[in-house]
This record gives structure tokens, C-alpha cells and sequence, in this order.
């Protein structure tokens, strides 16, 4: 039950001004602080979007690489969906390796760049027959 107040009235249960701009304060900061997270949580999913779509471009210019019999040392440039690719094919020197045999090691190196200046960059190793056989 609520206490009378000195001038024999009632006081009703309830919030100040005081507590209600308190609480609307506590509110507001809280909003801001989620949407300063949720901003940042979205430009972090756009960056993983675009080094995934780096990614996928690369794996699609490694897929295209000529099989054995096509493979041949030099550059090989194009532009896919936006992302400029760039590979370049030179013989792999391994120390040890003798430099005739049947078979050569390639070096096979490919560059993607986006549209916002991201780059990756694959290497892998291509086994061809060699020119002298």
C-alpha cells in the first residue's frame, strides 16, 4: 500500500522523470553499441564474400589449366566475372634433379585480382613431358 504524504495524499506508485530519462539513456547507448557490432559484422561478411569470389576465380583458372601434352612455359592473362587472372608457367629447378628425363616439373603460378585491388595468388606443380622425348 502506498504512504500517505505529508499533506495527507497519497503518493501513486510509479517512475520519475528522472528514471525514465535514465532508463531511455541506457536504451539508447545499448541500440548503439548493437548496431556498431552489427556494421562491423557486415563489413566482415562483404570481405569474406570477396576473397571467396578471389578464391573460386582462382579455382576456376586452375581448372582450365591445358592437360600434360598442352602445357607450355609463358603467361596466360583474361579477366573472369570481373576479376582479372593472370598465369605464368615456368620449368620448376629442384636441386638434385637431374635437368633431362622423360619428365619436367612445371611451376604453375596464378594471380586473380578483384575489382577493389584484393589479390590471391595459387602455385602448383604441373608434370609434362619432356620437349627432348
Amino acid at each position: 500500500m502506498a504512504a500517505p504524504d505529508p499533506r495527507g495524499r497519497r503518493r501513486t506508485a510509479g517512475f520519475t522523470l528522472i528514471e525514465v530519462l535514465v532508463a531511455l539513456a541506457v536504451v539508447a547507448a545499448s541500440l548503439g553499441a548493437i548496431a556498431m557490432v552489427a556494421g562491423s559484422s557486415i563489413r566482415g561478411t562483404r570481405a569474406l564474400e570477396r576473397r571467396v569470389a578471389l578464391l573460386q576465380t582462382a579455382r576456376a583458372v586452375e581448372t582450365g589449366i591445358p592437360g600434360r601434352d598442352l602445357l607450355q612455359p609463358g603467361r596466360t592473362e583474361g579477366e573472369i566475372a570481373g576479376h582479372r587472372w593472370q598465369m605464368d608457367v615456368q620449368p620448376l629447378k629442384i636441386a638434385g634433379l637431374p635437368e633431362t628425363g622423360p619428365w619436367t616439373p612445371l611451376d604453375v603460378r596464378i594471380r586473380v585480382r578483384g575489382p577493389g585491388g584484393e589479390m590471391v595468388a595459387l602455385e602448383t606443380v604441373r608434370i609434362v613431358r619432356s620437349q627432348s622425348q
